[in-house]
């Protein structure tokens, strides 16, 4: 890779992890979520976890909570009192929660799946490859699981392995617009925006296709400074206010990044003149 090119994929990898959490999990009212989440509905409210308030996750939380204690061993009631943890910004409670669950069930891909990306979440990348694998069937491939592997490889910086695990995700689950979204995520990272742009833009564009993915599209979009388009986009999921904010905010960074990349060239420049 060309020094040129590893300059590119660090500012999208630096890019990504100040900006995406905001863009695509301000409807949670917290700047913690990652990648990797686990898609749950909480049934106490009938509403995706995704699309919770604050004070609907911390509500969520304490009732889930509270069901979690007196049963452990249920599983739908665990994995999401995981999913809103993991919402709330509480990843290490997050994977506790999962740890207890994966040893009464060592053998559930569902609850292997959710746990390994319980660990991504938490930095923990290595055992979560070995956990998303360890739960995968190689005569019968849970496309779900193949996408989830892909996402913790990019996250290791092995994109190219990534985007292999992604095509064949989508063989397995044509146009699925989460894999889409993840796929076109892998471009960010390497600072591809034009290439990233056309995936998200599938994603958005299919059927099922949910608030995170449209949110990653604002991302893409605005990252390329078109910031009123990627308020129009945002705007379909969130509050006017919100997503003005959170264009806002990825204006500001753009800017600090511009500007501590301008230092660095000024520096370069005078001691080449020393």
């Amino acid at each position: 890779m060309s020094r040129a090119s590893r300059t590119q994929s660090t500012t999208g990898r630096l890019i990504v992890a100040s900006l995406a959490i905001v863009l695509a999990a301000s409807v949670a009212g917290c700047a913690n979520n990652r990648n990797l989440t686990t898609g749950s509905v909480d049934r106490s409210s009938g509403k995706p976890v995704e699309q919770m308030s604050a004070r609907e996750l911390e509500s969520a939380a304490s009732t889930l909570g509270e069901a979690f204690a007196r049963n452990p061993k249920d599983k739908q009631t665990a994995m999401r009192y995981a999913a809103v943890l993991q919402m709330n910004g509480r990843a290490d409670q997050s994977l506790a929660v999962m740890r207890k669950l994966a040893i009464g069930y060592p053998k559930d891909r569902d609850v292997l799946a959710a746990y390994g990306k319980a660990r991504a979440a938490s930095g923990q990348l290595e055992p979560a490859l070995d956990a998303v694998r360890r739960a995968q069937t190689p005569e019968y491939p849970d496309w779900k699981l193949v996408s989830a592997e892909g996402a913790i490889l990019d996250q290791l910086g092995q994109s190219q392995e990534a985007r292999q695990l992604y095509r064949k995700a989508l063989d397995l689950k044509p146009n699925d617009p989460s894999i889409l979204s993840n796929l076109g995520m892998s471009y960010v990272l390497e600072g591809d925006l034009r290439t990233a742009e056309t995936y998200m833009r599938s994603a958005a564009s299919q059927p099922g296709a949910d608030s995170r993915v449209r949110q990653n599209l604002a991302l893409v979009v605005g990252l390329q400074g078109r910031f009123e388009e990627a308020e129009k986009i945002a705007s379909q999921e969130l509050a006017p206010e919100q997503a003005r904010a959170n264009v806002a905010y990825l204006r500001s960074m753009l800017s600090q990044q511009n500007a501590w990349r301008q230092l660095k060239e000024d520096d370069k420049e005078g001691s080449a003149t020393n």
